[in-house]
């Protein structure tokens, strides 16, 4: 369908040229004829004879360029057609780089799977594959101890660490945090700090965002969160203000030494790093400000029922704010084309504010589409791709470019490349490269997601635009954005806009969004599950899915070898190897030593394993 283009007027200028040719071929033909028979007594029935052959020559070669010509001309209507395809209009908006040609890495393995998809699966196995989630033995939350119907049976077990009686405003102090990154990122250190708080018994006042010259949003935690819900369901474990008191309002933080930096504290620390150096701080001052506080706190060495309050703040204490809540049951409404929503997940999302069905009547999708979806959360950013130091078919163009990224962007890591030497390959071995959209097509494909599959796609600014997901798309063209299923105007108070007072952009609000599509899916399918985005739906689908939340997390190392011995695979090794590396993610397990909660949450004082009789085992101890 996207063939290679052949401009029609330079095959009319060929067809000209050869038909011009064959004129002139004919009348010398004819001259020298006449002269051949002067001397050999050549009759003028030959010379008729082989005119006439020549002619017929000449009107095949005619034929012959005029069907090239309109084969071409095809193409090329197919070509700007594949290029329109459904969904990812905003995409196509913020790519400003000329349309360049199709990238494709693995062709062989893409002709097998565009065959694959095209075969029309059994209704009832396709419905099978996409709720697919192994889920024995299930595990209930523990987290929400303050509104469990197993309420005694869960004060009754020491693992808990309930706390009843509201914490002592005469503590140690206020704890104040300004958070950078994105939305997920400021999400982690809401978190993290309402365990600090608790921890150096502080009053933890209302997070601050930090602006950032990436995101350029000016947002604040009352513009995605609910503040008021946010403290009221904290009381119990740890007191939260809105804004430090007057007497410390006009200090200079940073003069008096109660500024707290990401260089002064270690990546993932101890409790006890927080007590030996931050306290001493805190009680001299009575105030410390966190500035950054990226992945400041670790996990392991953190006491049981501080890291439960790690879940009761990720999983129940941060809600969207109503207008948030309202758009993002619209949008879920519409991927799902139903006029209520009945889930455990959508409670925790929407609250009170899920759509009144005659709301959205008028506002259902087109008559048979699929009431089920597939979230797919699309990393293959331009920064993200620099960094990673990989190779992605583009030539010596694709490196020129990114390595002048990383002079901009990553100045460190450009300076540390010209001392030394990265095999791409080896990056690739190593599991470290971001997957392509071609390769997480093969993915879904080798799952046997057929071509109706609907897909929603979070985080659309791919890296190449078009050429670079089309391969996807041609796979699976029901590929939709919030953008296609929301109208501008229900999209306009998320977007930017400008006031005399300030300039406010909302692209974390945005971004609320992706993340509630992404937890109410059907599927969840993730092509980096490093990044928060994936980490925290992950971790929320298994806390609120029970057990029925399939989220498929591609091994990246082991899929790297795969892909390796693509010539010498057909097409069923490829998918047997790619189901049980998915499947081998899905086991349900306790979390393993080193990684997240909000990731994982299935650890002392968050979670609780269900057995088959309907009884509430908790874990005492974690899984190393």
């Amino acid at each position: 369908m996207d063939g290679c283009v052949t401009p029609t007027m330079g095959v009319s200028s060929a067809a000209g040229s050869r038909m011009g040719a064959t004129n002139i071929g004919r009348l010398r033909h004819q001259q020298q004829g006449k002269q051949l028979a002067a001397r050999t007594g050549v009759t003028a029935w030959h010379l008729r004879v082989f005119a006439a052959v020549v002619g017929v020559m000449g009107c095949l070669l005619l034929a012959a360029s005029l069907a090239m010509s309109a084969v071409h001309q095809v193409q090329f209507r197919n070509a700007a057609i594949s290029r329109n395809f459904r969904g990812l209009q905003e995409l196509k908006q913020n790519i400003v780089k000329k349309e360049a040609a199709e990238q494709i890495m693995h062709g062989r393995l893409l002709q097998m799977a565009t065959s694959a998809v095209t075969k029309v699966e059994e209704p009832g196995d396709r419905a099978s594959l996409l709720l697919s989630a192994i889920g024995i033995p299930r595990w209930c939350d523990s987290a929400d101890t303050n509104t469990s119907p197993h309420l005694e049976f869960y004060i009754g077990n020491s693992d808990t660490g309930l706390v009843f009686t509201e914490p002592d405003k005469n503590n140690n102090g206020f704890v104040l945090i300004s958070a950078n990154g994105g939305l997920n990122q400021q999400r982690v250190a809401v978190c993290n700090a309402v365990v600090v708080a608790a921890l150096l018994n502080a009053t933890l006042v209302l997070p601050r965002f930090l602006y950032s010259s990436v995101w350029k949003d000016t947002s604040q935690f009352g513009d995605i969160y609910q503040e008021d819900y946010f403290i009221n369901y904290m009381k119990n474990d740890v007191r939260i203000v809105k804004e430090l008191p007057p007497r410390l309002q006009s200090l200079d933080l940073e003069a008096i030494g109660s500024q707290v930096t990401d260089m002064d504290i270690s990546k993932e620390a101890e409790p006890s790093e927080f007590v030996k150096s931050v306290l001493p701080i805190l009680q001299q001052n009575g105030v410390v400000h966190f500035l950054g506080f990226g992945n400041r706190l670790g996990f392991d060495s953190v006491p049981v029922h501080l890291q439960r309050l790690r879940c009761r703040c990720n999983f129940h204490a941060l809600k969207f704010v109503p207008e948030l809540q309202r758009a993002g049951s619209l949008l879920v409404q519409r991927l799902r084309r139903v006029s209520s929503m009945q889930t455990e997940m959508d409670k925790q999302l929407f609250g009170n504010n899920m759509l009144d069905p005659s709301f959205a009547e008028d506002h259902d999708a087109a008559a048979g589409a699929p009431n089920r979806y597939l979230a797919l959360h699309m990393r293959f950013e331009q920064d993200m791709v620099a960094y990673s130091l990989c190779e992605f078919g583009g030539g010596d163009e694709e490196r020129r470019e990114l390595q002048a990224y990383r002079e901009t962007h990553f100045p460190t890591l450009a300076t540390r490349l010209r001392n030394t030497t990265v095999s791409p390959e080896e990056q690739r071995s190593l599991g470290r490269c971001p997957l392509t959209p071609e390769e997480a097509g093969l993915v879904l494909s080798a799952l046997g997601y057929d071509r109706r599959t609907f897909i929603y796609v979070a985080g659309s600014q791919i890296y190449g635009g078009a050429p670079r997901l089309r391969p996807l798309t041609r796979l699976y063209p029901n590929l939709v954005t919030k953008e296609d299923v929301l109208t501008a105007d229900e999209l306009a108070p998320f977007k930017n806009y400008s006031s005399r007072v300030k300039i406010k952009a909302s692209v974390l609000r945005l971004a609320a969004l992706d993340f509630i599509a992404c937890a109410s899916s059907d599927v969840f399918a993730v092509t980096d599950s490093g990044s928060q985005l994936s980490s925290l739906v992950s971790g929320f689908r298994i806390y609120h899915g029970r057990g029925r939340a399939a989220t498929l997390h591609p091994n990246r190392k082991r899929y790297a070898q795969i892909l390796s011995e693509e010539e010498s695979i057909g097409w069923a090794g490829f998918q047997r190897r790619v189901r049980q590396m998915v499947e081998e993610y899905k086991r349900v397990s306790p979390r393993p030593r080193g990684r997240s909660v909000y990731r994982q949450p299935r650890t002392p004082g968050c979670m609780c394993r269900a057995t088959g009789d309907g009884s509430v085992d908790f874990l005492t101890s974690t899984s190393h």
